[in-house]
């Protein structure tokens, strides 16, 4: 298998290999050989097996489990007497298992953290984490509220931006619908009754009827070339490559890029913020959140935890890397002052998030309306061209 290998080089610049090997610590082990500081690993290519296989794959209510064990666990049922009872209640069949696996390690005797582990698609490492550092502390109610509220902070910005693309991707939808249905079907009657006329059309006109002709005559083959072209951009959207290309395309977007930066910082401080209140020391915390940042401020982020690792203060690390606004810089140096860095860094993916959700509703409202008018146009003008000779006609006639 293929593996993508990410990492810093010798001189420390952000490097991008790929190797073929048979796992993933085999592939991060032969990225170390190379002399990189490796800082993530993933699988290259994909296929469409991959694709299926990910889309069939039900998904683990994460949040609606936590909910739930915080509620027992306040009534005083023990962890294990607990999850019993959420596995007797469930009725779905992967969530089932998964729960029956996570009861069956803790009979065994091992700890919740480590049953919660073995299960790595239903509980991501952030979770663990927190988990294990409650573990040593016996607080997990209180690791849990914080897990609650950091998750439901995460999922309202996911469905912002979610429910601000609704009604744009519909529009487009509905407007290429009424497009493809005037050039496909619309357009090719108008062409036949031009065509026995025998009258000279305006050169627009002309083009959009000798479009018609094609479609007439053509019909199979410009069918096949769209859908052809269609499965294409759907195959090269599925590419690991391709997708990166348009992330890289839309990082270097003046405005697009720069609000991207802000929602990788704002989940980026929101997480580590979480971690350093439920106890994890920052430099763990730090290793811990690489994975959520984009490959750019990866390598970023390996230089802050360097700087840090120097003697110098959180702070003035993420400044130096590129980490920090004006406001996360001034807030984390309330933090450091007051020991408070979990509160402050919370404080700072809300200052982001409210900035972020602010920017979407500006956005949405401006670009709503252009939208619209531009289909409009479109949709118009292939009207106004359709019916123009028939004016032109129409004039002839009264003269």
């Amino acid at each position: 298998m293929n593996f993508k290998v990410q990492g810093l080089d010798g001189s420390g610049r952000f490097v991008s290999l790929q190797l073929a090997a048979g796992n993933a610590e085999e592939a991060e082990q032969l990225g170390k050989d190379q002399g990189l500081q490796v800082l993530g690993v993933v699988q290259a290519g994909g296929s469409w097996n991959t694709v299926f296989k990910s889309l069939g794959t039900p998904k683990f209510p994460l949040l609606l489990f936590n909910q739930e064990l915080l509620a027992l666990l306040e009534a005083g049922l023990s962890i294990v007497e607990v999850l019993e009872t959420l596995l007797e209640k469930e009725t779905h069949a992967h969530t089932k298992q998964v729960l029956k696996g996570v009861v069956n390690s803790l009979h065994e005797g091992r700890s919740l953290s480590a049953s919660l582990e073995a299960q790595p698609a239903a509980f991501p490492a952030l979770y663990v984490a927190t988990v294990r550092s409650s573990e040593r502390t016996g607080g997990l109610v209180e690791a849990l509220r914080r897990y609650i509220a950091y998750q439901v902070q995460v999922d309202q910005m996911k469905k912002k931006v979610i429910s601000a693309s609704i009604y744009p991707i519909l529009l487009m939808g509905v407007g290429g619908l009424v497009v493809l249905f005037l050039l496909t079907y619309v357009i090719p009657k108008f062409s036949h009754i031009y065509a026995d006329t025998g009258r000279e059309l305006p050169f627009a006109s002309w083009l959009l009827m000798r479009w018609g002709e094609i479609i007439e005559t053509h019909g199979t083959l410009v069918t096949g070339i769209f859908f052809g072209g269609l499965g294409s951009m759907v195959y090269a959207l599925s590419r690991p490559s391709v997708r990166g290309w348009l992330r890289e395309l839309l990082w270097k977007t003046p405005v697009i890029g720069e609000r991207m930066r802000i929602y990788q910082l704002s989940r980026f401080y929101r997480t580590l913020g979480m971690l350093a209140s439920a106890g994890i020391p920052i430099m763990m915390a730090m290793d811990q959140v690489s994975g959520l940042l984009d490959a750019r401020l990866q390598g970023r982020l390996a230089e802050a935890r360097n700087h840090v690792r120097e003697g110098q203060s959180l702070s003035h690390a993420m400044e130096r890397s590129g980490l920090s606004t004006a406001v996360a810089s001034r807030l984390l140096r309330v933090g450091e002052q007051t020991g408070q860095m979990g509160s402050m860094m919370d404080r700072i993916a809300d200052f982001h998030e409210e900035e972020l959700n602010r920017w979407i509703d500006w956005a949405s409202r401006l670009f709503e309306p252009l939208l619209m008018t531009f289909i409009g146009i479109v949709i118009g003008g292939i009207v106004v061209l359709m019916y123009v000779p028939i004016f032109e006609l129409a004039g002839s006639i009264q003269q």
